[in-house]
């Protein structure tokens, strides 16, 4: 059964132990446009037609970590390795000087409106204009699909505090709201206690209400 809680939306809403929430932004792009870089020296994008399960999970917690980023941790192997084998998805890691530095991943399940549903640096390469490149590369592969009408994609309080303003310089338009509450993965083991920069981990007293 799912937890309930009643929601004050003009006000505050005791979150239960164990939860964490967020606001999520959607965004979008309707116009092709050319927001392509030149390639920075010693870096490449891959495309990874099959990527192993253990070099997945390493990159995506090296990125994600500090994010809070936990959907594909609590993942078993088989449900993993089966989102990763979907169809309409493209894995594309970065690359700089041989080692992993970034993952893009493309959702075009459905042709007309394609997702970009992950994309993100290792935090040594933040700053050194890679992720203006990747979405260059990752809007250039996108809108060379024939049926691509709409890309979109979405970020949270909880990311990079510059991803939003990130995203809006690359194109993007806000155009959705909402609030996700999940259970904390820290508590559950799937990242460490020291995760998530941008939510301190809630450690209740003894005997408190």
């Amino acid at each position: 059964m799912r937890d309930v809680i009643d929601l004050s939306l003009n006000g505050y809403t005791d979150l239960p132990d164990g939860k964490v929430a967020q606001i999520v932004t959607y965004l979008e792009t309707t116009e092709p446009a050319d927001w392509r870089l030149p390639t920075p020296e010693g870096a490449e994008l891959v495309t990874a037609e099959t990527v192993g399960l253990d070099r997945y999970r390493a990159l995506f917690r090296e990125i994600g970590s500090d994010w809070l980023w936990f959907s594909r941790l609590i993942l078993s192997d088989a449900e993993l390795q089966a989102v990763l084998a979907e169809p309409g998805r493209q894995i594309r890691i970065a690359r700089i000087d041989g080692r992993d530095c970034g993952l893009l991943e493309l959702e075009f399940s459905d042709p007309a409106n394609v997702e970009v549903s992950f994309f993100g640096l290792v935090p040594s390469a933040v700053g050194r204009s890679i992720g203006r490149w990747m979405m260059g590369e990752a809007l250039a592969i996108c809108w060379a699909a024939p049926q691509t009408e709409r890309v979109w994609l979405h970020t949270c309080t909880l990311d990079h505090p510059s991803a939003l303003s990130f995203y809006m310089k690359c194109g993007f338009r806000p155009y959705r709201r909402a609030i996700e509450v999940a259970d904390d993965p820290r508590l559950s083991g799937h990242l460490p206690d020291t995760a998530g920069v941008r939510l301190p981990l809630l450690q209740r007293s003894p005997g408190a209400d």
